[in-house]
């Protein structure tokens, strides 16, 4: 705890509650890791820490949210990347990624899984294609919001397969499942979590690929996107926490550290590892790098490609 010590005494901090702003609905595994690492935080900081569901728009509510906040050391944001790497080569957000934004750390990493619906006819990915193209626009692909990375995996399917969906874009994962579960639409990619895999085992999903490095040991017989001949859509999300840019160098590095040692405990790599997400932390610049390689990264997709401009 020194280091927490020296930023206590340079910067008077923590001088009142922390708000971790949220950028996803309650209810789901992200919500819940916030909500665990929120609680030991606070315990750890001998500070109270509260969370904020700031849900919508890809992520880039809580990430505008985030970038207005005093960068004071008192509010953070859990988000994947997207909002940092994806949103702004879809259109103008409230934020400059660069100048407004710090990577404190990074949490989790987590595989994408595109299922059929209750809706979808298919059997495999080879019959998504073929009842795509067979009937262009037709079938209807949901994702958390435009600008996500299951929204970027649609596309990119899409593109490559040349076959022609109909986005439907939801504020998170919580709404876009109940709907998914009556058959609203024909396809949804999602992140890995145990309550769509469950869905799975009890065959009211059916699994079709997932985006990961290699198959999911949860799901043997599924096969990875790159497997299926779509490489540039074998992509996995990437969680962390993040704060005002202009927040005190001090401060950020004390968090690093405090948020280090919580996303190493053994609770919160279980529960991750119970999920299949795979538990990351480590330094700040480490994440930095990460974010800049991914965004160099999808613009050069985006300039060669142009997946939904």
């Amino acid at each position: 705890m020194a280091g927490c010590a020296l930023a206590s005494r340079a910067f008077a901090w923590p001088q009142q509650p922390i708000r971790i702003l949220v950028a996803y609905p309650p209810g789901g595994l992200s919500d819940e890791i916030a909500r665990s690492i929120a609680r030991q935080l606070s315990a750890q900081l001998d500070n109270a820490v509260v969370v904020q569901n700031r849900a919508g728009a890809g992520g880039t509510i809580a990430m505008g949210a985030l970038a207005r906040s005093p960068p004071d050391g008192h509010t953070l944001c859990f988000s994947a990347i997207s909002p940092l790497v994806l949103s702004p080569l879809l259109g103008p957000v409230s934020y400059d990624p660069q100048r407004d934004i710090a990577a404190v750390i990074s949490v989790m990493v987590t595989p994408v899984l595109v299922i059929g619906t209750p809706a979808f006819t298919g059997t495999d990915f080879a019959d998504l294609l073929a009842q795509a193209k067979a009937r262009p626009g037709a079938l209807r692909w949901a994702t958390s919001g435009r600008g996500t990375l299951g929204h970027i995996v649609a596309k990119l399917v899409a593109l490559h397969g040349g076959i022609r969906i109909t986005h439907i874009p939801y504020k998170g994962g919580g709404p876009q499942l109940t709907d998914a579960l009556g058959g609203q639409f024909e396809l949804l990619s999602t992140n890995v979590a145990p309550l769509q895999l469950r869905h799975v085992a009890r065959g009211r999903f059916k699994p079709l690929a997932v985006g990961a490095p290699s198959r999911l040991a949860v799901l043997p017989e599924v096969p990875t996107l790159a497997e299926l001949g779509f490489p540039e859509a074998n992509l996995t999300s990437v969680f962390g926490l993040f704060a005002p840019a202009a927040t005190p160098d001090a401060v950020l590095t004390t968090l690093n550290a405090e948020l280090d040692r919580i996303v190493a405990q053994p609770q919160i790599r279980g529960r991750l590892l119970a999920a299949n997400n795979v538990p990351t932390g480590g330094s700040r610049e480490d994440f930095s790098r990460l974010i800049a390689e991914q965004s160099r990264s999808f613009r050069r997709l985006f300039e060669s490609d142009k997946p939904d401009r």
